[in-house]
Formats: structure tokens, C-alpha cells, sequence
């Protein structure tokens, strides 16, 4: 049970995935969405100790495709996802954790290419239950993670 009060987040805000290594990603927070997706190409996947794992770059740089950094997850499930313009596909689902101002907890993303989107994550409703509160009208009020060091 988490313990800590829930956080008051802008419609968006910066988080890490400090597993993958990603320091203050620009994620809209997004209650429409139930998944959380994080953008990703070059996917692959692979075998690891006999588990389904997955590589895939991200351009953590919200305007620029300069910067490129590649992550490895465990899949934990593939699953067909609507986007909001109702187009179909199917996605590899990871499980990592989140940080938000110095909270950590664990969610899973669904992994698609979003070079196109304004955003480089969507942060969906099953990953701030019980976690956070969203003021619609403000923004990035919990800073960047180098910000808190």
C-alpha cells in the first residue's frame, strides 16, 4: 500500500525510468488513456535466460531525433492497443519504474514509435492510481530529476 500522498502533476511534467536509464523524460499525462506508451523504434526482441526480452532506441529529446539511446526490458505481455485516433496495433507491454519528484513506483508501457506525437510518453490512468492528482491548468510542477539532485 503506497503511503506517500499523492502527487499534484500538470498535464504534463518531466519523469525518469531510471531502469532504462531515462532522466527526465516530457510526458503528457494523460486521463484519457487506461496504458501508459512510451516512445520507441528499432524494436527487437530477444531471448534472455529463456524470458522474452525486448531492445529499442528512444530520442529522449522531445524536438530532435539527434540523441539516441537504446534500452533493454523483459516483455510481459503483447497487446492489441486503440490509439485515439482508432487505429489498431499490436504492442510489446514492458514493466518499469516511474520517478516523479523523487516517488518511484512501477508501471507498465506499452512501446510504439511517437517521432510524430508532441510528446515522447503518455503517462494513462492505470499508472497514477492511487498515485497522483492532475491540475489541468498547470504545468511541469515537479521539475526536472537533475533539479531535485
Amino acid at each position: 500500500m503506497n503511503t506517500n500522498p499523492l502527487l499534484t502533476v500538470g498535464w504534463r511534467e518531466y519523469c525518469s525510468l531510471p531502469d532504462l536509464g531515462l532522466v527526465d523524460v516530457n510526458a503528457k499525462i494523460d486521463t484519457g488513456a487506461k496504458t501508459s506508451c512510451l516512445h520507441a523504434f528499432s524494436v527487437k526482441p530477444f531471448k534472455k535466460n529463456k524470458k522474452q526480452w525486448v531492445r529499442f532506441g528512444m530520442h529522449p529529446d522531445q524536438d530532435s531525433t539527434d540523441v539516441e539511446i537504446f534500452c533493454e526490458a523483459e516483455v510481459i505481455d503483447r497487446r492489441e492497443v486503440t490509439d485515439s485516433g482508432g487505429h489498431i496495433s499490436k504492442r510489446y507491454v514492458i514493466s518499469t519504474n516511474i520517478e516523479i519528484n523523487g516517488q518511484q513506483w512501477p508501471i507498465e508501457l506499452t512501446l510504439t514509435n511517437r517521432d510524430t506525437m508532441k510528446f515522447r510518453m503518455l503517462i494513462g490512468r492505470s499508472a497514477m492510481r492511487k498515485r497522483i492528482i492532475v491540475n489541468p491548468d498547470k504545468s511541469f510542477l515537479m521539475g526536472k530529476q537533475e533539479e531535485l539532485d
